[in-house]
């Protein structure tokens, strides 16, 4: 198993535009991604970012292959249609995590 945490972290001005935007078009394409086996989309709660909010996208792959070749392709696209809709109004961090031990 392989897994890639997408965070997306919107600023105040755009949050209602960034949330029909999640319901509309950021689901359809997760759920269109053909190499992630699973995934969760979760609003991030913290107390310590008031500037706006954070969401996240975990996706699950069955190997560092297919991490690596949606890395290359299918995150590039994804991230193109954000920054081509919210500019600089949403932005985009990737962490690879590589799990030592799993209980899933």
């Amino acid at each position: 198993m392989s897994l890639l945490s997408i965070t997306f972290h919107c600023t105040k001005n755009n949050l209602e535009e960034w949330e029909n935007y999640i319901d509309e078009t950021l689901v359809l394409m997760t759920e269109n991604l053909m190499d992630v086996s699973k995934y969760i989309l979760s609003e991030v709660h913290s107390d310590y970012i008031d500037e706006g909010k954070n969401y996240n996208l975990l996706l699950m792959f069955d190997n560092d292959e297919l991490r690596n070749d949606f890395i290359e392709s299918e995150l590039k696209n994804i991230a193109e249609h954000v920054e081509n809709k919210f500019g600089q109004e949403v932005m985009i961090f990737n962490t690879f995590l590589n799990p030592k031990k799993s209980r899933l």
